[in-house]
Parts: structure tokens; sequence; C-alpha cells
């Protein structure tokens, strides 16, 4: 299992909830296609399960 996941925003949040907007955000994504690199750990993955409609996870 890798350390760290690669996250990108790869549809807009303009249609989404607050909470997901917000969730988005918290990741560190701010623009369509935009990517960070995050610890892959339980919290991280939580953020990630609640917005996966809107972002792709890469193993890095």
């Amino acid at each position: 299992m890798a350390d760290k996941v690669r996250v990108t925003l790869v549809k807009s949040t303009i249609g989404a909830i607050p909470k997901h907007r917000a969730t988005v955000a918290a990741l560190g994504l701010r623009k369509m296609h935009h990517s960070v690199e995050l610890p892959n750990n339980a919290a991280t993955m939580g953020m990630v399960k609640q917005v996966q409609h809107l972002v792709k996870v890469e193993e890095i």
C-alpha cells in the first residue's frame, strides 16, 4: 500500500452541495484538473470517499 495518494479534481463543484465544496477545499483542490499529493491515511481517505464523484485518486 502506498504511503501517498494523488487526488485530482475532475468535476466542477459548481453544482455540489456546500459540504462537498468545503471538503474539496479542505483537500487543497482549487481548480479543475488541479492535483495534490496527500498522505494515505484514514482521515484523507474518508474525505476522498465523501467526494468520490468529483475526484480521481491514484496511488504514488
